[in-house]
């Protein structure tokens, strides 16, 4: 009998050993399910935990389940969430580097929007690490265009235009031309349309496909303003606490996962706009002069930018624009 009890103990032992073993992370985003990111993240998670060995499984929270969008980083920061997802330029008035993929036509294509980051990426890193994080990789959104239920011919057209403002820059954006800035998260995009509380943003495809705007916008005005980068943050303790060959797997998980991010966003981008087209929204290119207004808006953007930047993000658009 001692010996049955002493083979159950040693089991019961072996199994709480193995359960010891596995190390569970949170990653919390503010992305629909079915979103490109989301998808790439659902991927990555599979990748590390498979690499690991299942010593570390990572599940995501998306939709901001567990965060909403404004609280991830910190969140991440602070080891409520080992990581999370977050839009860069969401957080440029707490470091104005944050926001420079967020300047309307400094970086308007996949090519240089690349080229900004690998620019901005050290500065970035460096401070992140101060602040007790990495980022681990970066895909961007497809280039940003202006969703309005109004026809649109000039920057005269979107004077008291309701618009969604989720960042510093779509916020001062509508400033410059005399729209109504409204506070609203990705996950409530569909019912501020829906209730009329907006009735413009700017955004990609791949945002108003998700968010059913063609149910409630019919014209997409395709500016290429910018590419911003979703970042995926881990805090540093909780990476320092996973032993060398985990941290291999999560690091070459996530190499992985910003080579796959930047490819499908590419292939995607053109895959959005058909499904807006086919659900009858117009995908319209604007007009040279309202084009030409827009450029004068982002000159007068990247100008303020650069004032509250200082030498670093001065620094940054030189190395940039060489």
């Amino acid at each position: 009998m001692k010996l049955i009890h002493s083979l159950f103990a040693a089991a019961a032992l072996s199994l709480g050993t193995a359960a010891a073993a596995q190390t569970t992370w949170n990653l919390a985003s503010a992305y629909a399910p079915g979103n490109f990111h989301t998808e790439n993240l659902v991927q990555f998670a599979a990748d590390v935990e498979k690499a690991s060995g299942g010593k570390l499984k990572i599940t995501v929270h998306s939709n901001a389940s567990l965060f909403k969008a404004p609280e991830i980083k910190r969140a991440v920061q602070g080891g409520q969430a080992q990581a999370g997802e977050i839009l860069l330029v969401n957080f440029e008035n707490e470091w104005p580097i944050f926001g420079v993929d967020g300047l309307p036509f400094l970086a308007d294509s996949y090519d240089e929007a690349l080229k900004l980051y690998k620019i901005q990426k050290p500065v970035l890193d460096k401070k992140l690490a101060e602040q007790g994080m990495m980022s681990i990789f970066t895909v961007p959104w497809p280039p940003q265009g202006i969703y309005s239920k109004k026809a649109l011919n000039s920057v005269a057209d979107m004077k008291g235009l309701k618009w969604r403002a989720y960042s510093p820059a779509t916020a001062k954006l509508a400033e410059l031309v005399n729209a109504q800035p409204v506070t609203i998260q990705a996950a409530e995009l569909s019912q501020a349309l829906a209730t009329g509380v907006i009735d413009s943003y700017m955004s990609s495809g791949s945002t108003g496909f998700d968010s059913k705007t063609y149910e409630h916008v019919k014209n997409w005005y395709d500016t290429q303003a910018w590419l911003p980068k979703n970042a995926v943050l881990v805090n540093r303790a909780a990476f320092n606490a996973l032993d060398k060959p985990t941290q291999d797997a999560l690091l070459k998980a996530a190499a992985d996962a910003e080579t796959r991010g930047w490819k499908v966003s590419m292939e995607k981008n053109g895959w959005y706009l058909d499904q807006l087209k086919a659900r009858g929204m117009s995908i319209i290119k604007p007009n040279p002069q309202f084009a030409a207004e827009l450029k004068k808006i982002g000159d007068v953007m990247v100008a303020d930018w650069l004032k509250k930047a200082g030498p670093e993000g001065q620094a940054i658009v030189d190395a940039y624009r060489k």
